[in-house]
């Protein structure tokens, strides 16, 4: 059976705090998406903003492989019919094949919120939806509130499906609009709804109660066939369904179809992508996809994976796009330590040397670094053990100094004298910064010699406060990341000094940039 998968990450999913597309950014989306295969793409609501109007306009002249692009809207007025009605006439407008509108379930809503009857409740549903039939549009009726208004007055919540399916909703959507409801109660409903009505039965959950996937789920395997979300679980309050998860698991967990061949493999490429156009940093910890997902740092459980990845992991990484890893803390043991030297193909030589080096790692660890986000660092401490290594350069000494001058303002500089091959370099060099005019000091002794170092970018400069209580005397952690054309790599230093900590981690940069990331 092939489940339909609804994305409405450019509608339900913009609902959410911090979450913001251009009409640009939602062609680029849907784009992706087009390419992966779901069955629907909701645009947005057409007349609520001018970049969903610029939308539709965008997307009905583009081709669409895969998608049906859909218009969201909702039910007309009340005591009113949909013919004049200004939110379907613009559903109409956007010239979308699908409209999807949303009605009322729940009795409360029926009364308090649209404060009409119960009857003309049904009546606005069944017309709404037979007008939009009558102009040739496919449509897919989602029933708000259901759950809570199935709990408030069963009877009455059936009447409003069969009311949408009297009007000719090609499927009608079960929704759990406040996200309150559990997974026992969403299997237990979507039953007794499929046994009443034989129709199509979609499904639409929020994560207000962290049960959105495995709500979606269980509908699915109570014979719901179109489920609705959003990429990564964005949308309003606590989210959406992540359809990410959703469709990893449809696929790999209950052995059903969502995606063309081949899609499975695109979902981290595609969690990553919209994080990276809604300028959002991707959650490392996001199930499938995150960069920590297939991430190994007990050292028992790395002995266990070198032995069989099975043992620590519930699907093989590359179904989904990812990969494992291994990370390196003062909780590893021998095989994180293996692992991360095969990772940089660097030779370890002896079991001793391994030892020396995960010895090392735990106690720098106890004095404030901290390996897990410097894999260079780590490589670099292996590639000092190799019978023979010779280092790029020795450190004799260095000066820095920050100075304020009349007419000048702040400006820093640094001296470095450095052992180069067995000439003594001495060297100096100003910069907007101590760290800078360290590196750029660093930069003149050693570029001579390498003139690769002058293709290495600081990409990003992080200072962490660890002991803060100590005010400023607290030990200071650094990491930096240098990128080498599409390479890129981080290192780490840690003193109370902050110029020492700083100068440890430039020290890795250089010689990982120049003996192993070539």
């Amino acid at each position: 059976m092939l489940i339909q998968i609804y994305d409405t990450t450019l509608r339900d999913g913009t609902q959410s705090e911090g979450f913001n597309l251009s009409a640009s950014d939602k062609i680029r989306i849907a784009k992706r998406l087009d390419d992966l295969g779901v069955a629907f793409i909701e645009g947005g609501w057409p007349g609520s903003n001018p970049k969903d109007v610029e939308f539709f306009e965008r997307a009905r002249e583009m081709e669409w492989k895969n998608a049906k692009i859909a218009a969201f809207g909702a039910t007309c007025r009340v005591k009113g019919g949909p013919e004049d009605d200004a939110s379907i006439k613009a559903l109409l407008d956007a010239q979308t094949p699908v409209c999807t509108i949303f009605g009322k379930t729940w009795t409360l809503h029926v009364t308090e919120v649209l404060q009409t009857t119960l009857e003309d409740n049904l009546r606005i549903i069944e017309q709404s939806v037979a007008y939009l039939k009558a102009n040739g549009k496919y449509v897919i009726y989602d029933a708000e509130h259901f759950f809570d208004g199935y709990k408030a007055d069963q009877a009455y919540a059936f009447e409003t499906l069969k009311a949408a399916i009297r009007g000719g909703a090609e499927t009608v959507v079960l929704c759990d609009t406040n996200g309150g409801t559990m997974p026992w109660e969403v299997e237990k409903i979507v039953r007794e709804v499929k046994g009443e009505i034989n129709h199509p039965l979609g499904i639409h959950t929020h994560n207000d109660g962290d049960c959105a996937v495995i709500n979606s789920l269980m509908a699915v395997r109570e014979g719901a066939i179109q489920v609705q979300g959003t990429i990564n679980g964005v949308g309003e309050r606590c989210g959406n369904a992540n359809l990410i998860s959703v469709m990893a698991d449809v696929e790999v967990k209950l052995g059903l179809r969502c995606l063309p061949e081949g899609g499975l493999e695109k979902l981290t490429e595609l969690s990553h992508f919209v994080d990276e156009v809604a300028n959002l940093t991707p959650n490392d910890h996001l199930p499938y996809v995150g960069k920590s997902a297939f991430a190994h740092k007990g050292g028992v459980h790395v002995a266990a994976m070198r032995r069989s990845a099975q043992s620590y992991q519930h699907v093989e990484p590359e179904r989904i796009g990812n990969k494992m890893r291994v990370v390196v803390s003062d909780l590893s043991g021998r095989g994180n330590i293996l692992s991360k030297a095969e990772e940089h193909g660097v030779d370890v030589g002896s079991h001793e040397n391994v030892t020396d080096v995960l010895n090392d790692i735990k106690e720098l660890e106890s004095r404030g670094f901290s390996f897990e986000a410097a894999e260079a660092s780590v490589a670099m401490m292996l590639k000092r053990q190799q019978p023979g290594y010779v280092p790029i350069f020795d450190l004799i000494d260095f000066f820095v100094n920050v100075e304020h001058r009349q007419g000048r303002g702040i400006f820093a500089e640094a001296m470095v004298k450095v052992n180069v091959n067995g000439e003594i370099l001495h060297t100096a060099a100003e910069g907007n910064g101590p760290v800078n005019a360290l590196d750029m000091a660093l930069r003149k002794a050693l570029q001579p010699t390498y003139p690769q170092l002058a293709t290495f970018q600081l990409a990003d400069y992080k200072v962490r406060i660890l002991d803060s209580e100590h005010g400023t005397e607290a030990i200071t952690r650094v990491l930096i990341d240098t990128q080498n054309g599409t390479k890129r790599w981080s290192t780490v230093g840690a003193s109370a000094n902050i110029i020492e900590a700083s100068w440890q981690a430039l020290v890795d940069s250089v010689e990982y940039g120049l003996s192993v990331a070539h």
